[in-house]
């Protein structure tokens, strides 16, 4: 993840907790909060997908740094 998706992510994520916030508060109207919570749903599935990319990208240095260390005797 670049810096500048890091920062993305972080936006988005800072984003859902407000809407998850806003949504437990009580005070939103029916249609607000069906809007948040359609936003919450969009933001929830783009952080899962980042958290994704993240962890194959993980995944892949881990198993190429396996393959590059020398086998023990």
């Amino acid at each position: 993840m670049s810096t500048t998706d890091l920062k993305q992510f972080e936006q988005q994520l800072a984003r859902l907790e407000a809407i998850v916030n806003e949504l437990e508060n009580g005070e939103l109207s029916l249609e607000e909060s069906l809007s948040r919570f359609e936003e919450g749903v969009k933001l929830s599935k783009q952080c899962q997908l980042n958290l994704a990319q993240a962890e194959q990208r993980v995944n892949k240095l881990c198993s190429d740094s396996d393959q590059n260390l020398p086998a023990n005797e």
